[in-house]
C-alpha cells in the first residue's frame, strides 16, 4: 500500500515531466480509435449500394494499417519511458541508498505505468469518441451519404482494439522497465548526470566537401523527381535508387552542417558574443552533431508526412472536381470490333467472341433483349480506326528521341487511333467539348493528358506530316487541342488523330475498324429512375451470361461513386499515416530535448551563478530548442517542394486540382501538431532546468 501511495505522490509530484509522455499516449489513443470507429459510423449511413464494398475496403485497410500503427506508437512509449527513467536516475538512487530493493522499485515504476495507462486511455477514449462524431460527419460528406440517420455512436470493437493494442504496450514497456532497473548500478545512478557523450570536432575541410556532395546529389534528385520528362521515365528501381540517395544525401547534410554552423557563425563576432548565443550554438552544434542520424530519420519522417498529407488530403478533389467535364452524359458503351481469326489464339478469344466482334453495339443490346430505344436517348456513335503503318513511332518524327528518353517503356509500334471528322465532332458536341473543321490535306491531335501532350506538341511544331491510309496530310495546328472519346474521371486521352472524313474511305481502302463507341442518355428524369435503367446496362452477370458479347459499359454514375469512394479511402489512409508520422517524429525530437536539458542541468545552473538571469536563460533554451525543431523541419519543407511536385504528376490523370488547400491544411496540422509539442517541450524543459541547483 505504501509502494502504491509512492507511485501516486510520484506522478502528481512529476506530472511537468510525463507532459510530453501523456500528450502523445492521449494522441496515439484518441487517433486510433478514431480511424478504427469509422466502420461503426457508416454502419448508420444511407450510402448507396456501389459504395458500400468501397468503404468495406476502406475500413478493412485501416484495420490492417493500424497493426502498423501499433508498432510505431509502442516504440514511443517506450522511449518515452526510457527518458523518464533517465530523469530520475537520482531518485532511484536514493530509494536504493535507503535500502530499498530493485523488486520494489520496478513496482513502482509498474504502478506508475498502470495509472498513467489508466489515465491516457480514459482522456484518449473520451477524446477519440467526441472526434469520432466529427469524423461520421466527414465520412458522410465524402461518400455523400444521407445524414438523416446520423446518431451518436460508440464502437465497441475500436474501443477492444485499442484496449488490446494499447494494454500489449504497457505490458511491454513494463518488462523494459522491469529490465532497466535490474542492469542499473547504485555508483552508475548517482553519476548518471556526469557523462556526457564525447563529441569529435570535425575537420570543416571536410565538412565542406561533404556538404558540397550532399547539395549536388540532391540536386540530380530534385532534377529527377520535378522535371516532367525525368519523372514520366523513372522505373520502380530508379525511384527507390533516388530515394536511397536521398536519404544519404540528407544524412551527409546534416553531418556537414552540424560541423561547420559553429565555425561559421564563430567568425561573426557580433552575433557569436552576443548574450548567451555562445553557450546556445555550442549546445546546438553538439546536439546536431551526435543526433545525426536521428535527426535524419525525423526529417525524412516529416518530409514522407507533409507529402502524404498534402497529395491524400487533394485526391479527392482532384477526382471529383472534374467529373462534370469528363462525365457529362449518363453512359458510354464500348465494343472490340472486327477481331482478325489470326490474334483468336494469341488473345484467347473465343469464336463466339470472334462473330461478335463483326457485330453493332446495336445489333449486340438486341442480342442481349436490352430495348436500346426504350432506355436511351441522344444515341451518337463513334467509330475508331488504325492503320498499321501509323505508329507512336512514324507520328511523333523528329520528337521520338525525346519522346522515348521521357517514356522508354512505352511500346512505340503500337497503332496510333484514328477518328472521322465528322463523328468526332457529333461526340463533342455531346461531351461539350470544342468542334473543329479541317481541310483535305490536314489533321489535328485531340488528347487531354498533359505530359504526353507536351512531347506531341513538338512533333505538332515540327510540321510533321503523316501518311494515313495512303493520303499524307499535315497538322492544322501546332499544339494538341483539348478533347475527349472515352468519359471517366481521369484525364487519360494521350493523344487521337482527327482526320477528314475522305480519308477513310470504306469502299475503297478498307481502314481497320478497331473499336465502336456508343454514348447516350437515359430516358429518365429522376436519379432513381436513372439508378434502375443503370442496372441494365451495367449488370455484372450479362457478361456472365454472355460472355461472347465483348460488350464494355462505362456510366456517369459507377465513375462518380467509384471516384468518391477511391478518393475517400486514400484521403482516410493518408490521414492516419501522415498524423501518426507526424506525431512520432515530433514526440521523437521533444524527448530528445527533454533528455539533453536533463543532462545541462549542471550547465544552466552555472550560468546563474556568474550572473546569468532567468530571463536570459529562459530565452536561450527557447532558441535552442526552436533551432533543434526548425532545423529537420525546414529541410523536411524543401524536401517537400519537389516531393509535391513528384506527387501532382503521379496525380496528374486525376485532374488539375490545385495544391493550396491541402497544402494550407497540412500546414495547419504541422502548426497544431508540431507546434504544440514544441511548446509543451519548451515549458517542460524550463520546469526540468529550474528545478535543480548545485
Amino acid at each position: 500500500m505504501t509502494l502504491c501511495k509512492l507511485s501516486f505522490q510520484n506522478i502528481k509530484k512529476s506530472f511537468k515531466d510525463y507532459a510530453i509522455y501523456f500528450f502523445t499516449l492521449i494522441l496515439g489513443v484518441a487517433i486510433f480509435y478514431v480511424f478504427n470507429a469509422i466502420d461503426s459510423q457508416t454502419v448508420l449511413l444511407q450510402t448507396k449500394k456501389s459504395t458500400d464494398d468501397i468503404i468495406k475496403l476502406m475500413t478493412q485497410s485501416l484495420s490492417s494499417i493500424s497493426i502498423f500503427v501499433s508498432f510505431i506508437l509502442g516504440f514511443l512509449i517506450i522511449y518515452a519511458s526510457r527518458f523518464l527513467i533517465k530523469r530520475r536516475n537520482k531518485e532511484f538512487a536514493i530509494y536504493m541508498t535507503l535500502g530499498m530493493s530493485k523488486r520494489k522499485i520496478s513496482f513502482i515504476l509498474f504502478m506508475e505505468t498502470i495509472i498513467i495507462g489508466v489515465l491516457s486511455l480514459g482522456v484518449g477514449l473520451g477524446l477519440g469518441v467526441i472526434l469520432s462524431q466529427l469524423m461520421s460527419l466527414l465520412v458522410a460528406n465524402m461518400f455523400e451519404a444521407d445524414m438523416t440517420t446520423f446518431a451518436f455512436t460508440f464502437s465497441q470493437s475500436a474501443l477492444l482494439k485499442t484496449f488490446c493494442y494499447f494494454g500489449i504496450m504497457y505490458l511491454l514497456v513494463m518488462i523494459f522497465n522491469t529490465i532497466q532497473i535490474n542492469k542499473c548500478k547504485l555508483i552508475d545512478l548517482i553519476n548518471a548526470n556526469k557523462h556526457s557523450e564525447k563529441v569529435k570536432i570535425k575537420n570543416p575541410i571536410i565538412c565542406f566537401l561533404m556538404l558540397l556532395i550532399a547539395i549536388s546529389i540532391l540536386g540530380y534528385c530534385y532534377y529527377r523527381v520535378s522535371v516532367p520528362e525525368g519523372t514520366s521515365a523513372l522505373s520502380v528501381k530508379e525511384l527507390g535508387i533516388i530515394i536511397i540517395l536521398g536519404s544519404i544525401s540528407t544524412f551527409l547534410l546534416f553531418w556537414s552542417l552540424s560541423g561547420l554552423i559553429l565555425k561559421i557563425v564563430q567568425k561573426i563576432h557580433s552575433v557569436y558574443y552576443k548574450g548567451l548565443n555562445s553557450f546556445t550554438l555550442r549546445q546546438i552544434s553538439s546536439k546536431v552533431n551526435t543526433t545525426v542520424f536521428s535527426m535524419t530519420i525525423i526529417c525524412l519522417m516529416l518530409f514522407i508526412t507533409i507529402c502524404v498529407l498534402s497529395s491524400s488530403l487533394s485526391i479527392k478533389n482532384s477526382m471529383t472536381s472534374n467529373l462534370k467535364e469528363l462525365a457529362p452524359i449518363d453512359i458510354e458503351l464500348s465494343k472490340t470490333r472486327n477481331i482478325p481469326k489470326e490474334l483468336q489464339a494469341d488473345y484467347g478469344y473465343t469464336d463466339g467472341q470472334i462473330d461478335s466482334s463483326y457485330k453493332t453495339i446495336s445489333e449486340t443490346l438486341k442480342d442481349l433483349n436490352i430495348d436500346e430505344e426504350k432506355y436511351l436517348k441522344d444515341q451518337t456513335s463513334l467509330h475508331l480506326y488504325i492503320d498499321d503503318s501509323l505508329t507512336y513511332a512514324t507520328s511523333m518524327g523528329k520528337a521520338l528521341d525525346r519522346m522515348k528518353k521521357a517514356y522508354p517503356y512505352l511500346d512505340y509500334t503500337s497503332p496510333e487511333a484514328i477518328v472521322k471528322l465528322s463523328e468526332y465532332n457529333k461526340v463533342a458536341k455531346m461531351l461539350n467539348n470544342k468542334t473543329y473543321t479541317l481541310d483535305e490535306n490536314e489533321y489535328m491531335v485531340i488528347g487531354d493528358y498533359e505530359s504526353m501532350i507536351e512531347l506531341r506538341n513538338v512533333a505538332l511544331k515540327d510540321n510533321t506530316p503523316l501518311t494515313i491510309f495512303g493520303k499524307q496530310l499535315t497538322p492544322k495546328y501546332k499544339e494538341v487541342k483539348n478533347g475527349f472519346i472515352e468519359i471517366s474521371s481521369n484525364h487519360i486521352t494521350d493523344g487521337i488523330i482527327i482526320v477528314p472524313d475522305h480519308v477513310i474511305d470504306i469502299a475503297n481502302n478498307s481502314p481497320k475498324l478497331e473499336k465502336e463507341y456508343l454514348l447516350a442518355n437515359y430516358k429518365a428524369n429522376d436519379q432513381k429512375g436513372k439508378e434502375k435503367i443503370e442496372e441494365i446496362f451495367t449488370n455484372p452477370e450479362l457478361n456472365k451470361l454472355y460472355p461472347d458479347a465483348i460488350l464494355n459499359g462505362n456510366s456517369r454514375i459507377s465513375i462518380y461513386d467509384a471516384s468518391i469512394g477511391l478518393g475517400a479511402m486514400i484521403t482516410f489512409i493518408g490521414l492516419y499515416l501522415g498524423i501518426i508520422f507526424l506525431i512520432s517524429s515530433a514526440a521523437l525530437l521533444a524527448l530528445k530535448e527533454l533528455s539533453e536539458s536533463t543532462d545541462n542541468i549542471v550547465r544552466y545552473n552555472m550560468l546563474r551563478k556568474i550572473g546569468a538571469s532567468n530571463k536570459q536563460l529562459n530565452k536561450a533554451l527557447f532558441r535552442q530548442i526552436a533551432i533543434f525543431f526548425l532545423f529537420p523541419l525546414l529541410i523536411a519543407i524543401i524536401h517537400s517542394i519537389f516531393g509535391i511536385k513528384f506527387c501532382t504528376f503521379l496525380l496528374e490523370t486525376f485532374g488539375k486540382e490545385e495544391m493550396l488547400a491541402s497544402v494550407s491544411m497540412t500546414m495547419l496540422f504541422l502548426i497544431v501538431i508540431y507546434g504544440g509539442y514544441f511548446l509543451i517541450t519548451y515549458y517542460c524543459s524550463k520546469n526540468i532546468i529550474k528545478e535543480k541547483r548545485i
